[in-house]
């Protein structure tokens, strides 16, 4: 691996996308409120079959479900992109009977992962999480609703993680994707989300080694923030993922008719990879600690070489110090005025190259402490 210094290196800033919640305390339950920066709908309806597939693209929910009524013997999936246009809400909660608290769960796009069962229908959420080139995840909710023979998706944004599935439905023509129905439709988009999780962890894995590598060459400050920001992520996902396992547990133990038994199966593979990712998170959790206590440690060691440093330099000079603080004192050996002797005073003042002979003392003084502390290995890294 080719090692790259830290200062050639932009270090953007990891973080989650956070949005605000709607509503007011105490507000009516079952009223909902469209977001100020929620973008216009659009509305995506594949009708299909073993043989058969067609598709359109509109704004309008009436051309979208007048769509589906020209093929009453297929499958069909509206896709609802964007959850900024009122009647789009209002025309399908009028034509299926959504509950009121169903819609509002749609529309605050704070839900964490469940399944809810109502009477034709069922209401299942799902988290989409999408990490950008700069390493800022976007958590966006995914809502479902699951009729017989229709899916009803609603998403927040019209970029998404599911163009895998499109492309299952368009060339997969005897695949179960066409043959086994909404709720096949509906495992295989919830498992491209969840299977999107592992690029997530493997991406933030990559960013891990990366750190880890920077950390033995230089223990920057920079370092640090980006092992939190990988931490902050960790949480986010694990919130995420935990009632994801719980959902997919649901809907594989409830007996609903909606979910045919084939699905359930398939339920299974998705419960088993929900369960390896809340493995990987934990894992990467640990790491992510471990890497902090190593940058913690790492500055704690060059710490203490600065401070090596400045003791071996304190020790060498605290005996010249000394001497120069002694013959700093200028006790006279005569008395200016008098000419007595002051036989307890310096005599050596008056030495001839006592100066020397000082400057020498000191030398030999600091060179034999180097010499001590190179015997004691001080100077070794």
């Amino acid at each position: 691996m080719i090692k790259v210094p830290l200062s050639n290196i932009k270090v953007p800033r990891i973080n989650v996308v956070r949005r605000k919640r709607m509503g007011l305390p105490g507000a009516i339950p079952g009223s909902f409120l469209i977001m100020e920066n929620a973008v216009p709908s659009k509305i995506f309806v594949f009708s299909y079959k073993t043989d058969f597939l067609e598709e359109t693209e509109t704004e309008s929910v009436e051309e979208a479900f007048a769509f589906t009524d020209k093929h009453p013997d297929c499958f069909h999936w509206v896709d609802v992109r964007g959850l900024g246009s009122q009647e789009v809400l209002n025309f399908i909660q009028q034509k299926f009977g959504i509950s009121n608290l169903v819609m509002e769960d749609i529309v605050n796009i704070h839900q964490r992962p469940k399944n809810d069962e109502h009477n034709g229908y069922s209401f299942i959420v799902s988290r989409m999480l999408e990490l950008d080139k700069g390493l800022q995840l976007n958590n966006e909710q995914l809502s479902f609703l699951l009729f017989d023979r229709l899916l009803i998706s609603f998403q927040e944004d019209y970029k998404d993680v599911l163009d895998p599935v499109r492309l299952r439905l368009r060339k997969n023509t005897n695949g179960n994707i066409r043959k086994l129905g909404p709720s096949y439709l509906m495992y295989a988009l919830m498992d491209t989300v969840i299977d999107h999780y592992f690029s997530i962890i493997n991406r933030i894995g990559d960013e891990m080694e990366m750190v880890e590598d920077h950390l033995y060459q230089k223990p920057h400050k920079y370092l640090m923030y980006r092992i939190q920001g990988v931490k902050k992520l960790m949480i986010a996902m694990r919130r995420a993922a935990w009632p994801e396992r719980d959902k997919i547990n649901d809907l594989m133990r409830l007996n609903s008719p909606l979910v045919n038994e084939e699905t359930r199966l398939y339920l299974r593979d998705a419960y088993d990879h929900t369960v390896q990712i809340i493995d990987l998170i934990e894992s990467m959790r640990e790491a992510s600690t471990g890497l902090l206590d190593l940058y913690l440690s790492l500055m704690s060691n060059r710490m203490n070489e600065v401070m090596k440093t400045l003791t071996i330099i304190s020790a060498v000079f605290i005996p010249l110090t000394f001497i120069a603080g002694v013959y700093g004192m200028n006790f006279a050996y005569e008395n200016p005025k008098t000419g007595e002797i002051l036989r307890g005073n310096m005599p050596e003042l008056y030495i001839e190259n006592a100066y020397v002979y000082v400057l020498v003392l000191m030398a030999i003084i600091a060179l034999a402490q180097i010499w001590y502390f190179a015997r004691k290995g001080w100077f070794k890294n």
